[in-house]
């Protein structure tokens, strides 16, 4: 057989390996449901940007693209003072009820995951049982307790429902479950007290779930109303949602500048993700390589 013979049946095989192989009609079923879900997900955010870009009169024209876009609302608004007011409102109590919620969610998950004590059990179950309980059950006992304490109208009245949650508890006990307790051990041979081995130890290893605990307690802070709404009495003292339902009367409601304050409010919940994805990606990568 000759070079010649040989060469029609290489070039066969590299056309055969050179074809591309069929696509798998479920993936492209999943890719397909993956788009229409990210639509879905993009519309409201843009049709809320769209309609902050509206004169008044657009407003209920359904098309994307305003007929006349505008900035005039976002002038309105940034020069409105109690913008800039409930902003910091937001800021403040988001920021600290999120720092709250880090220290003090994780010390009692490490506690419960690390120390051996009679009813630990009976304590995480009741822990987690305050999760069947629906918020707007809770909203008459928080209000009497903070009227008997003074704390209407407060920065600490808002925040004290949601400085500890349960399921920030729960979130942080399940993490430490992955910390070994060789570690621990020799921490406490090295001389470290308990909290120095919470702080400096465990701590360190159990960053994504810290860094997704920020990103739920900040946004759920961020975009609370019901609460903040009954606690407050002054203007002063109102959160972005609840102040931002305030752009309206009786007879009318003025959603573009309701849109053009929600549009603003998203900017610091978008910062905050992006400072923290890196912790969950680079959680979810070490899990990868540890399984």
């Amino acid at each position: 057989m000759t070079a010649t013979d040989i060469r029609p049946t290489t070039d066969a095989v590299l056309n055969i390996r050179a074809k591309p192989k069929p696509r798998n009609m479920g993936q492209i079923i999943r890719w397909l449901l993956l788009f229409l879900g990210g639509i879905a997900m993009v519309m409201p955010i843009a049709y809320m940007i769209s309609t902050s870009l509206k004169w008044p009169h657009e407003v209920y024209n359904v098309n994307l693209i305003p007929e006349e876009p505008t900035l005039e609302n976002y002038t309105y608004v940034l020069e409105d003072g109690r913008f800039y007011m409930w902003f910091i409102n937001s800021i403040i109590i988001a920021t600290l009820t999120t720092i709250s919620n880090l220290l003090f969610d994780s010390l009692v998950g490490y506690t419960l995951c690390k120390f051996k004590f009679p009813g630990r059990q009976i304590v995480f179950i009741a822990i987690l049982s305050t999760l069947m309980i629906p918020t707007e059950m809770l909203v008459i006992p928080w209000y009497l307790m903070s009227q008997s304490l003074g704390w209407l109208d407060s920065y600490w009245g808002i925040m004290f429902p949601g400085l500890m949650t349960a399921f920030g508890t729960f979130l942080m006990k399940q993490f430490f479950e992955s910390v070994p307790d060789d570690f621990i051990e020799a921490a406490r041979i090295d001389g470290l007290n308990e909290f120095q081995i919470w702080w400096t130890v465990a701590m360190p290893l159990v960053k994504p779930a810290l860094a997704a605990l920020a990103i739920f307690v900040f946004l759920g802070n961020w975009t609370a109303f019901l609460w903040p709404l009954i606690v407050t009495n002054s203007v002063e003292m109102y959160t972005i949602p609840v102040g931002l339902s305030g752009f309206g009367d009786e007879a009318d409601v003025a959603w573009e500048l309701i849109m053009t304050g929600a549009a603003i409010s998203t900017i610091p919940t978008l910062v905050v993700f992006l400072i923290f994805q890196r912790f969950i990606i680079r959680g979810v990568v070490m899990a990868g390589l540890k399984g």
